[in-house]
């Protein structure tokens, strides 16, 4: 018996990809903020599907930076929406030691390697490209992010891209585990 991890949900949402054309990651976040130079709290929660209160706790704890004018800038909607695709797997101070190994402290974007909404747009395209974990071996996975960050990454200094591989496989592998929990809950409520 074959299990496909397919969810048919762009990542880290609960918006189902077919009602935007298919299209996940940076394509995404532009088709969201084609009209807009920030989203309230009600439209990210019905982006992400995270509630009010649980934004405000990240705030509070470093995870994410204050909204500017009430509103949500792009950067912070795809840091919310990666943290939202590991959340259900990894433990909350797990998710931030990983952002951070990328692009250090958060409210200092001198010592980021990659803009949040671009390395969201790498996890969307790494998971739509690789296809079912389960049927791959992890050096598979790994050549593929090389592949990936070989064609559009640029270092900043040596030994990012490195570093940011290591994190994508974590962020891509611990998302196949939420998604395989979803997987999971919907066969147990099927009983």
């Amino acid at each position: 018996m074959k299990y496909m991890i397919e969810n048919g949900l762009i990542p880290g949402t609960v918006l189902k990809k077919k009602d935007f054309g298919g299209v996940t990651g940076i394509e995404f976040l532009d088709k969201i903020f084609f009209v807009s130079n920030g989203l309230m709290l009600s439209q990210i929660r019905d982006i992400s599907g995270v509630d009010g209160s649980t934004l405000q706790n990240w705030v509070k704890r470093g995870w994410l930076v204050n909204t500017v004018n009430k509103r949500y800038s792009k950067e912070q909607l795809a840091r919310i929406l990666i943290i939202n695709m590991m959340r259900q797997c990894m433990m909350l101070e797990r998710i931030d030691f990983i952002l951070k190994y990328i692009n250090g402290e958060l409210a200092d974007a001198s010592d980021d390697i990659i803009s949040e909404a671009e390395l969201y747009g790498y996890v969307c395209e790494i998971y739509e490209r690789f296809g079912d974990i389960g049927e791959s071996d992890p050096d598979s996975l790994r050549a593929l992010i090389k592949q990936v960050t070989d064609e559009k990454y640029v270092e900043p200094y040596e030994g990012t891209r490195q570093r940011l591989c290591r994190a994508l496989e974590v962020i891509v592998v611990a998302y196949y585990a939420s998604c395989a929990g979803n997987l999971a809950n919907e066969l147990f409520d099927r009983l």
